[in-house]
């Protein structure tokens, strides 16, 4: 049975040393975030974590859900563990004060995260989504709806979803053929079909609360091929009386089916028909505003802008499972390594009183783990940062801070879902195969692990569209502003730090990257607008360059700082010296990746355009 432990000691080490969290009073939440206080929260969770939901990761895997007379099942534990958790309060954690939560920022919100993925990924999505579903129910929201739909959800009484994907439209949204239609009372009613929506159905509360985009069909009846068509809206499973939040029946809301899927088995993943349910539209109507032409134009409304804001923290969640999936399959992949005997070492016996050496010995064997070592720290650096920057963009001391923190967020977050979502799924694999044949097997765990692993690539929308969209949108937006302060801050950390012989490992390659990654950027702008194709034809290669370039700044932040540990001798010395060791991994074998997605970058769409397409 796998094992896993949680991170407590990284976590802390980048709160209060790489990012002294405890030193910015001035941000609401962050006033009482002492090294005591995150330690004891971290603790806790790491505690519910290790004892209650990893226990159950492998029930859910082998039990599944079911579906029987339309009645959905979770797997054997689960109802039992998701009452614990909201009984404990973690599902409080960074909900607003006023509506019974505990008011943390998301730098601590999204750290618990990542212990419940690492531990039970398929459980922890339950109240993943209820808490994107709430907190944007919570933004915009009538005041009935925070009263008795989302503080209800909050306590963790209800849950919720996110209702996007449709049979035949993913991505584009032009194609939903969902509808709404509105009535004489100001609800409306939706009618279509729901696919892929994770936690759409149970028996682990009484009431779920299902966040629908649809089409608001024309004076005739038709829905145009048109975003300014579509809407964003609260549709309960059982409808709640607007005074009393008492439920007062079923709306027209049904599961069809439960996914039979790869991985995840343990949460349920719905086929929704939403026949004439009873739906409110969030955000209110959008008003109209006239072009230069005089034409009438509909504004964005409120409720699409909450819409995209859920997207892009479940954007940000599920980067995080990411990492979560390649630590939990790291460790496990590291004591395998040190407890399996086989052969020896190829520099002398290391186990000479055994029969063979443990495989630990091997140096392919190392490759694969540190390489996952390196890309988790790595990377839980930088979802930290972006963490931290959710509260700035809100918080921060003025404007310029929180306009660039606002800038910075958004340009990481297709890099953090789709880079951390590769490497993770790589780094479930690579542990895997540390196990031989034992990993192929079901009696370890492994295999569980990458196939959970495989839909963080897929779903809150694919990885090669998260490519696309930092290069076509993120990018290039505002005029580039959030490239160019990317860019400053590496070059000003880069500047600051060049003269330091003790950081020269970390800088030059820093450096090399770098320049890649702006002559990578260079080329896009030369060439993007002469024929879009190169753009796409680039994007997974600007991705990966983007992604292994921001962890090498993460890396060189975090080898200063332990630089300066082993110097004072404060400390674990050995956690620091772990770090030193793993961020000259990173600069030395990942960095210099860059060179090659750069020349692949350079070619253009050409190669992938040529053959039509019944040549394939």
């Amino acid at each position: 049975m796998p094992s896993y432990k949680a991170p407590v000691e990284d976590f802390l080490f980048l709160f209060h040393e790489l990012l002294e969290i405890d030193k910015r009073k001035e941000v609401p939440g962050f006033e009482e975030l002492t090294p005591d206080m995150t330690q004891a929260i971290l603790e806790g969770g790491a505690k519910f974590c290790e004892e209650v939901l990893q226990p159950l990761n492998q029930v859910g895997d082998e039990h599944g859900c079911t579906i029987e007379n339309g009645v959905v099942r979770t797997p054997p534990g689960f109802k039992e563990a998701f009452q614990k958790y909201c009984e404990d309060g973690w599902n409080r954690l960074g909900a607003p004060a006023e509506a019974g939560g505990a008011g943390l920022p998301s730098v601590i919100t999204f750290a618990f995260t990542e212990m419940g993925m690492s531990a039970n990924q398929a459980f922890s999505m339950y109240p993943g989504l209820t808490t994107a579903a709430y907190s944007a129910l919570w933004a915009t929201g009538e005041p009935w709806m925070k009263e008795h739909v989302a503080k209800k959800m909050i306590s963790g009484e209800w849950t919720g979803t996110m209702c996007l994907t449709e049979p035949h439209c993913g991505t584009d949204l032009k194609l939903m053929k969902t509808k709404a239609v509105e009535q004489e009372d100001g609800t409306y009613r939706i009618t279509g079909t729901k696919i892929f929506i994770s936690g759409g159905d149970h028996d682990m509360t009484d009431n779920i609360i299902h966040m629908v985009i649809a089409k608001i069909p024309d004076e005739d009846g038709k829905l145009a091929n048109d975003l300014s068509t579509v809407n964003f809206f609260m549709v309960p499973k059982m409808l709640v009386d607007k005074e009393t939040g008492e439920i007062t029946g079923r709306n027209g809301v049904s599961c069809g089916s439960i996914e039979k899927k790869m991985g995840i088995k343990g949460n349920a993943t719905a086929v929704l028909n939403f026949d004439e349910a009873v739906a409110y539209r969030l955000g209110g109507r959008p008003p109209e505003k006239k072009t230069d032409t005089g034409e009438k134009k509909k504004s964005k409304s409120a409720g699409m802008a909450g819409m995209f804001g859920m997207m892009n923290g479940a954007r940000m969640g599920v980067g995080i499972q990411g990492i979560a999936i390649g630590e939990v399959a790291y460790q496990n992949g590291v004591t395998y390594a040190n407890e399996r005997l086989a052969g020896r070492s190829l520099t002398g016996a290391k186990n000479p009183d055994g029969p063979a050496d443990p495989i630990m010995v091997f140096p392919d064997v190392r490759r694969l783990l540190i390489s996952s070592r390196s890309f988790v720290e790595g990377a839980r650096a930088l979802a930290m940062y972006v963490s931290m920057l959710f509260s700035l963009q809100i918080f921060g001391k003025d404007e310029k801070e929180r306009e660039e923190a606002a800038d910075m967020a958004q340009l990481m977050t297709p890099i953090i879902k789709a880079f951390f979502t590769d490497k993770g799924f790589q780094a479930a694999n690579d542990s895997m195969q540390v196990f031989g044949g034992h990993g192929y097997v079901r009696d370890h765990g492994m295999e569980q692990f990458v196939r959970d692993a495989r839909i963080n690539q897929v779903y809150e929308g694919a990885n090669g569209i998260q490519a696309l969209d930092l290069v076509g949108r993120k990018m290039t937006a505002k005029g580039g502003r959030a490239t160019m302060t990317f860019f400053a801050k590496i070059e000003e950390f880069i500047k600051e730090n060049e003269g330091d012989a003790e950081m020269k490992p970390f800088i030059e390659p820093l450096r090399a990257g770098y320049k890649r990654l702006g002559e990578a950027a260079g080329w896009l702008m030369e060439n993007a607008q002469k024929n879009y194709d190169h753009a796409g034809a680039a994007s997974y290669d600007m991705l990966n360059i983007f992604g292994t370039v921001a962890l090498g700044w993460m890396w060189a932040r975090m080898a200063k700082v332990a630089l300066a540990k082993v110097k004072s001798g404060e400390g674990n010395q050995d956690f620091y010296k772990r770090k030193l060791t793993l961020a000259r991994y990173w600069m030395e074998r990942e960095m210099p990746m860059t060179s090659g997605w750069l020349e692949r970058a350079k070619q253009g769409a050409d190669g992938y355009m040529e053959l039509d397409a019944a040549s394939f």
